[in-house]
């Protein structure tokens, strides 16, 4: 325990890491050589290198290339948070070189990006206008390992309870069901009750299905005595959703919000159809006990600021 303490506390210098990184993310010495610009020797001496301060084997080699070992996977994970912690140093030291105030990166989901993101970061640049803000946009299963290995700052989105942690803080900003949305000269578009019936028989744009959204919709037609729709697109992202709805005059399923924000600008129609699918809310995950910086503090607040306008126009219709 003491050596490996040692090791990674003093002996593993900034070029082992990255070469560590590489090597998990090319799984070959050949490809992580060239990716880090030196010879696929010098990549093998310095993993060796690194092999004999820990005095285990990190990556196994085979002739189809290089694979971690459970030690190897481990050290690789501190090698990305090492990583991560000097980007961002980096990243906030320049900032401040350059003129800009701070600099802050953000995990979101598409039901939280159009209307939540997007208005809390056009507050905090009222705010801090030369803040930067990077945004990472993706599922729970993509961004909370990048939360964790400390590449981003703040996760925003569902907050799904099958991913529930004790190394995880969450805070529920407002509830944001779902809706149905039509090109506003579909047909469906103009009347003042649809039915499940008749979304079925249209083209629909339905999230893939591995998402746990889809199966809540398909239980609805199923639930009304139907089958889901035949003629279907399977996507998660609202351009797609946009495009097929403008191109195909499909049928789509937004949040709430995100339904209203587009409609608003004409692009789509909110259905007059109920979508009673339980959801869970849209909030905010940190890692617990990590002190944020205090440009992720000030994007935090402005993300609440704009939350609790959501929730208090959450039971009003759009005009």
């Amino acid at each position: 325990m003491a050596k490996i303490d040692r090791v990674l506390r003093s002996n593993l210098k900034l070029r082992h890491l990255q070469m560590l990184v590489a090597l998990d993310q090319f799984r070959h010495l050949g490809r992580a050589a060239e990716f880090l610009s030196v010879t696929q020797p010098a990549v093998s001496k310095t993993l060796a290198e690194i092999e004999r301060m820990f005095g285990l084997p990190l990556f196994e080699r085979s002739t189809r290339g290089t694979e971690p070992t459970a030690a190897g996977a481990s050290v690789v994970r501190f090698a990305r948070s090492v990583l991560a912690g000097y980007d961002r140093t980096r990243d906030e030291i320049a900032a401040e070189a350059s003129g800009a105030v701070g600099r802050t990166s953000v995990g979101a989901m598409v039901a939280a990006t159009p209307v939540l993101l997007a208005q809390a970061v056009e507050l905090l640049k009222a705010r801090s206008r030369r803040t930067t803000v990077l945004i990472d946009e993706g599922d729970l299963t993509r961004l909370l390992p990048k939360l964790r290995l400390g590449e981003l700052d703040l996760f925003v989105g569902r907050l799904e309870p099958g991913y529930a942690s004790p190394d995880l803080e969450t805070e529920a900003l407002y509830g944001d069901p779902m809706v149905a949305v039509a090109h506003p000269t579909h047909p469906l578009a103009r009347k003042r009750k649809v039915g499940w019936a008749e979304v079925a028989a249209q083209p629909c744009v339905l999230p893939p299905p591995w998402a746990s959204l889809r199966v809540k919709l398909e239980q609805q037609f199923f639930a009304h005595g139907l089958h889901p729709p035949q003629d279907i697109i399977e996507s998660a992202s609202f351009l797609s959703q946009i495009s097929f709805v403008q191109q195909r005059g499909a049928v789509a399923f937004m949040a709430r919000t995100v339904g209203r924000h587009y409609a608003a600008q004409g692009l789509v129609a909110v259905l007059a159809l109920p979508v009673p699918v339980d959801l869970p809310p849209v909030g905010l995950i940190t890692l617990r006990g990590q002190r944020p910086t205090p440009t992720t503090g000030l994007l935090v607040e402005c993300l609440r600021e704009v939350a609790a306008g959501i929730q208090g126009k959450g039971t009003r219709r759009p005009r």
